[in-house]
């Protein structure tokens, strides 16, 4: 069985992101998948020192963090996970401060000793899947071209060792404070999770 962990930087409690994560879990596990849903929001994850601590060791195992806090717990379930859906919706041109806190944390997944010019990723290659999926209150193309979101969750994924297989755009999502997604919407991630699975 596929196990899927979704992880979700969304503040607002049943806002197109979590509708969206809803749609996408339940289309997995209606093809057979095994779904975590993690909101980063209810997350207990400090912010990263910049210490690189855990970049100084080689191995393509997560650094040990010096942090003791939930992304140990999460971390454990990203190693045991065999897909991702990683969702974010888009605040200032990019991923929310939530998820954001979370990627800069992913620097376990990064070996640069002291001397070294550049990191190198620990998990150089993709061996699992990941759909992106984010939102933002311009049309979708003009989320898709124009805002880093995407390219931060694909970034996230590559560092955890995943290939995005593919990215969902929902364009304008703040037309009304309580926004619902709409069948399109929900039909193109269910089309995603199928191509991902």
């Amino acid at each position: 069985m596929t196990k899927i962990l979704a992880i979700a930087g969304s503040y607002r409690k049943d806002g197109v992101i979590d509708q969206a994560i809803q749609i996408a879990a339940r289309q997995a596990e209606e093809r057979g998948a095994e779904v975590e849903v993690v909101q980063l929001r209810d997350y207990p994850i400090e912010f990263c020192r910049n210490c690189r601590e855990c970049t100084q060791l080689p191995g393509d195992a997560p650094g040990e963090c010096v942090l003791r806090d939930g992304m140990r717990v999460l971390l454990a379930k990203i190693e045991a996970a065999d897909a991702f859906i990683l969702a974010s919706p888009t605040n200032v041109y990019a991923v929310t401060a939530l998820f954001k806190r979370f990627m800069e944390r992913l620097v376990v997944y990064s070996y640069w000793p002291w001397g070294a010019p550049a990191p190198k990723l620990r998990k150089s290659r993709a061996t699992k899947k990941a759909l992106v999926i984010t939102s933002s209150a311009a049309p979708a193309l003009i989320g898709r071209l124009f805002f880093g979101s995407v390219k931060g969750l694909k970034a996230t994924a590559t560092l955890i060792g995943a290939k995005r297989v593919r990215a969902v755009c929902v364009g304008l999502a703040a037309k009304v404070p309580d926004a619902r997604l709409g069948a399109s919407d929900a039909r193109c991630i269910e089309r995603a999770v199928a191509a991902m699975l």
